[in-house]
């Protein structure tokens, strides 16, 4: 298959790191390059070697320029999806957007319009989706292993200091900014659970709030900065401790340190830490999304699921136990372990080894390699026109994020939001099994 040209727009952590797997499988080429920040626009350019004439510091000059390439990844910040995705996908890009699809419904619906309407691909990035575990997951749970499906649990541990450096301190901190947290954070879960069951759930209610990270939680002797503070050294969220300790390793100093500074000294981190947003007290910030949320979900079927997020954890691989009426399995990201009821027999799968008996993606790499594989089905799809091999499109994830918001609606109103899923349980059943099984595009045109 010939290689796919790509626009990359939004030049941070997240873009960058599906632009590099594209360029390092050789499937994809970054063509040009938007991003308003010139640092990160020069850094870009630079590596993926892009000509000067084709860098913009905005979308709309992308957009102005007409068709320049296959494809579009859109990473910009959550707000800031909307308008790319419509007027890109009227250029005839096909689009790999970065999750949440959009901050509201209005807007992810008019996404998921523009998508049908000029007959291109656009996978929103779910990426759990497409790991190894998911796969044999979901094979699984369709081939009948442990029976019906009659309720989940399942929890995602962000980690205390995650949450500290991108909820407290950081871009995802607001609402009004950015969005709640469930739908920033956990809207891979939701849709992973949604893709778990095969249709959305009927009811949803939810609870949650933020508990800790308020100024009533800071201990006496508390300063505003954690460079002045006297109790740094005792604090967990200590943001000396945290980004200092980042120098030195590459990955760590990709993320999370290049989202606080770029100068990847002591002098370097220590200047950003006293001036910029991630060296505040956790508080002292002006945070005002959830620290931990409870979902409960009820399906057609009569089967529930619960969905814990707490940043009362260590950053860790989610968690969860499927109970069905034959058998059990308890995962952990990494492994399955699966309880069979008619024999008592009882299996362990390692899934971070491939069929080949070589080792494959580890929970660390990328979303247990789902960013990477992710990458590449998308660039496959679009080489191929052929839209079986996403797991998800607009229209299913629409109907996903739309369980999201029923379920901050219902945190926020105290009720059980009940859901019409007749239009989003066919959106969900046409992606059929982990496989795919969608339908083929006509093949692409060069632009």
């Amino acid at each position: 298959m010939s290689q796919v040209t790509m626009v990359l727009v939004g030049a941070g952590l997240r873009g960058m790191t599906y632009a590099r797997r594209a360029l390092a499988t050789g499937a994809g080429q970054v063509v040009a390059v938007a991003e308003p920040d010139p640092r990160r626009r020069a850094r870009a350019a630079e590596e993926f070697r892009v000509p000067p004439e084709r860098v913009y510091a905005d979308w709309s000059e992308v957009a102005a320029a007409g068709r320049l390439a296959d494809a579009c990844v859109i990473a910009t910040q959550d707000r800031l999806h909307t308008e790319p995705a419509v007027a890109l996908a009227d250029l005839g890009y096909h689009l790999l957007l970065e999750k949440p699809m959009a901050t509201g419904e209005d807007e992810a619906t008019a996404i998921a319009d523009a998508a049908r309407r000029n007959d291109i691909l656009l996978a929103v990035c779910h990426v759990l989706r497409y790991t190894p575990y998911t796969r044999l997951l979901k094979r699984l749970l369709d081939g009948g292993r442990i029976g019906g499906l009659v309720s989940v649990q399942h929890l995602e541990p962000v980690g205390w200091w995650h949450h500290a450096h991108s909820f407290v301190r950081g871009n995802w901190r607001r609402q009004d900014t950015s969005a709640p947290m469930l739908l920033t954070k956990s809207c891979h879960d939701i849709d992973w659970l949604v893709h778990l069951f095969g249709r959305t759930p009927r009811k949803v209610a939810s609870f949650g709030s933020l508990t800790h990270f308020r100024p009533e939680g800071a201990p006496a002797g508390a300063t505003a900065r954690c460079l002045d503070c006297p109790l740094e050294t005792g604090c967990p969220y200590s943001a000396k401790r945290l980004y200092l300790g980042c120098l030195g390793d590459p990955d760590q100093e990709f993320w999370p340190l290049s989202a606080v500074t770029d100068d990847h000294t002591e002098t370097g981190v220590l200047d950003a830490l006293r001036t910029g947003p991630y060296g505040r007290c956790v508080y002292a910030c002006d945070n005002d999304v959830v620290d931990h949320q409870v979902v409960s979900m009820e399906f057609d079927s009569g089967a529930t699921c619960s969905f814990t997020m707490s940043a009362f954890t260590p950053m860790e691989q989610r968690r969860t136990r499927l109970l069905g009426t034959h058998g059990f399995i308890d995962g952990d990201g990494s492994t399955l372990r699966l309880v069979d009821f008619r024999d008592g027999s009882e299996e362990t799968i390692d899934t971070r080894t491939s069929a080949t008996g070589s080792p494959g993606p580890s929970p660390e790499d990328g979303h247990g390699g789902g960013d990477e594989a992710l990458t590449d089905a998308f660039l496959t799809a679009v080489a191929a026109g052929d839209a079986s091999l996403l797991l998800s499109d607009a229209a299913e994830s629409l109907a996903t994020h739309r369980v999201v918001w029923a379920a901050e609606q219902a945190r926020v109103t105290g009720t059980v939001v009940e859901l019409d899923v007749r239009d989003d349980a066919a959106a969900v059943g046409r992606v059929r099994s982990a496989d795919g099984g969608a339908a083929r595009l006509a093949p692409r045109s060069s632009p």
